[in-house]
């Protein structure tokens, strides 16, 4: 399992903010959660990390950082 956070460096749609904007974990069968921090927060659950970078990585503008590390492909 592992524990990443959103950090947004430039929010294109203008709804969550920059800095740390979600929490997250990756499980062991790579199906991932991401919790969103703020004001309307809400769970997401996602097939894969990859999958939710697709979605919320804006091409580069958030990052996920990994507590242990991990990095994405």
């Amino acid at each position: 399992m592992h524990t990443f956070q959103l950090v947004r460096d430039d929010d294109v749609t203008g709804v969550s903010g920059t800095g740390v904007v979600a929490d997250g974990v990756v499980f062991d069968d790579d199906v991932t959660v991401i919790r969103w921090r703020g004001q309307d927060r809400s769970t997401a659950v996602w097939s894969d990390i990859l999958a939710a970078q697709r979605v919320h990585g804006h091409d580069g503008r958030t990052r996920f950082v990994f507590e242990d590390g991990m990095e994405l492909a």
